[in-house]
């Protein structure tokens, strides 16, 4: 959480629904603490397993909705989407990462939908759209950093658009926090947590 003056702490980003409330108060382990992961791929009607992860499959959104539904009935506060991107959108610009119909937008704006007091976590990371596999932009075989933070903003205010609740940076850039809570503010997205 950020430390510094308002409106960069905004402690209210945390109190504005059921489920973001239940998982920042004091500190305890129920159902209220979980976050369940859904790992996406695009299709229809189908789940397809995840070989380095067994007992774990890549979902539809269709199937992620369902999953959702389920979570809710469950008590489950929150889910977290992790795309698996076909190697055609991938580029060294990622792209396709800020792209408002791309898998995870697709899949958090059908869940919200369809399970609105869910939150939705994002992963802001450009390695499923990286033709190199780097969660950072490669030239001459260095990461960008300050390219790298751009694309990710980008990402993150996307994210925020489709319905995210809650923005979950996995990449290693410096300074990407403030350049996307500064972007998110001016987009109107105040209320989206990271």
């Amino acid at each position: 959480m950020t430390t510094g003056p308002y409106p960069s702490t905004r402690f209210r980003r945390t109190k504005r629904t059921d489920a973001l409330r239940r998982m920042v108060r004091e500190s305890t382990l129920s159902v209220d603490d979980l976050i369940w992961p859904i790992f996406l791929r695009d299709g229809e009607d189908d789940e397809t397993p995840v070989p380095s992860m067994p007992g774990v499959a890549r979902l539809t959104v269709d199937r992620a909705v369902a999953t959702a539904k389920e979570a809710a009935s469950l008590g489950i506060p929150a889910m977290c989407l992790f795309p698996y991107i076909d190697t055609s959108f991938k580029t060294e610009l990622c792209e396709e990462a800020w792209n408002p119909e791309n898998l995870s937008n697709r899949a958090t704006r059908a869940i919200k939908d369809a399970v609105p007091e869910i939150a939705i976590m994002t992963d802001v990371a450009l390695d499923p759209y990286n033709i190199n596999g780097h969660d950072g932009i490669v030239r001459d075989g260095i990461i960008i950093n300050d390219e790298s933070v751009d694309a990710l903003v980008k990402m993150a205010v996307a994210q925020a658009a489709a319905g995210a609740d809650i923005l979950g940076p996995s990449d290693m850039m410096d300074g990407r926090i403030g350049a996307m809570r500064t972007a998110l503010e001016a987009a109107g997205h105040q209320d989206t947590a990271i």
